[in-house]
């Protein structure tokens, strides 16, 4: 076997087996973390409430999302727990300490924005440096040790070579890394990210979530990150907490908050799903004039929502109790198609995905049958 084929063989066998790995831990980064509690946080701003007693325990060195549509209070969560603004009533402790009146100085928080907001005029390595070396003369490293630590962050965040450019000698990407190691710099407890890669094109966006990840398992740092991307929170985070309305709708795992969502906001929020109103009589569930083969799994009579995701169908032919609809639009998603369709008398919409080389045409009929799905009851 040559050189080569052996180090495929063995990167193969690497990728293949991750999840059977402890993660790697870096003890020159490994920082004291600490869990942070929220209680009941209220907060508005002038008449407008933005957040109505909010309540959340995370534990030390936990990486969180904070996911919700614009104005759902992630935000203002976030930034009540920097210290950043205050809550008009309700507690933030880190550890066991009351840390509502504390300012971000005092909380020891290291944050990056979604901008950067890197000093222009400073190198790579004095922006990395600058929170320490602004520290009060007793608390303040020696240069030597400032610079080790500078070095020492610009191995981590991949950056060697570099401490001498200014930011607008570098790629988008290149700065958000600069602004990770700033935050780092100061050895917080907990790390604090507003949309961190709300300002990269898709590709970086992807290629930083892994290496967000890794840094997170390397330092250990408590975690907590706002974004709007449901991907981005489900594939980096330890849990989801999805927001609504100044709101927590549901905090789980990425499985739980996919496979379980807790409320028709969050079935409807995460990922893709389709949403039909039905009734429910006796345990059978009606669209419109027709009887749907669908278990109504114990669900109260009256009217409901019936939600299910567009995979999560089967072509039915025109069997009794299907689904049937007429296809509007059609769109290729890679080895699937989906389709839109119109369904019922009152001709509500709903989306579909077929195999790609589904023979379906524009105003096509077509039938289907949910194969997973959740009932929740209707408000009027």
């Amino acid at each position: 076997m040559t050189a080569l084929a052996q180090f495929r063989r063995d990167t193969d066998y690497i990728e293949a087996n991750l999840s059977l790995v402890a993660p790697f831990v870096d003890e020159r980064l490994r920082v004291k973390t600490m869990n942070v509690t929220v209680e009941n946080l209220v907060k508005a701003f002038g008449a407008t409430p933005a957040l109505h007693g909010v309540s959340l325990e995370i534990a030390s060195g936990e990486l969180i999302a904070l996911v919700g549509p614009s104005g759902s209070g992630k935000t203002t969560l976030l930034r009540l727990i920097a210290g950043l603004d205050f809550p008009n009533s309700g507690r933030v402790l880190f550890g066991a300490e009351d840390a509502s009146s504390k300012s971000v100085q005092e909380r020891n928080v290291g944050f990056v924005f979604q901008n950067y907001a890197l000093f222009k005029h400073m190198s790579v390595f004095e922006n990395i440096a600058f929170g320490l070396r602004v520290r009060p003369r007793a608390t303040r490293p020696s240069e030597a040790s400032i610079r080790q630590r500078v070095m020492t962050l610009l191995d981590l965040v991949q950056l060697n070579g570099l401490e001498k450019r200014f930011p607008g000698q570098l790629s988008g990407g290149q700065r958000q890394r600069v602004a990770f190691a700033r935050a780092l710099a100061i050895e917080p407890g907990v790390l604090l990210l507003d949309e961190p890669f709300g300002a990269l094109d898709a590709k970086v966006r992807k290629e930083l979530r892994r290496w967000l990840r890794e840094i997170h398992d390397r330092t250990g740092h408590t975690t907590v990150f706002v974004t709007h991307d449901q991907e981005e929170a489900l594939e980096l985070a330890d849990r989801v907490v999805v927001m609504s309305q100044g709101r927590i709708e549901q905090v789980g795992s990425a499985d739980d908050i996919y496979d379980n969502p807790a409320t028709p906001f969050v079935f409807d929020f995460i990922g893709d799903s389709s949403a039909l109103p039905v009734i429910v009589d006796k345990g059978s569930i009606a669209l419109d004039d027709r009887i749907l083969s669908i278990d109504a799994k114990g669900h109260a009579d009256g009217p409901a929502t019936l939600f299910f995701r567009p995979n999560h169908v089967r072509l039915a032919g025109q069997e009794s109790g299907s689904i049937v609809g007429t296809v509007t639009g059609s769109r290729r998603h890679g080895d699937i198609r989906r389709l839109e369709l119109e369904v019922g008398l009152a001709r509500h919409r709903c989306e579909i995905d077929v195999p790609a080389d589904s023979e379906v045409s524009r105003n096509g009929r077509v039938a289907v049958k949910p194969t997973d799905w959740r009932l929740f009851p209707r408000v009027s």
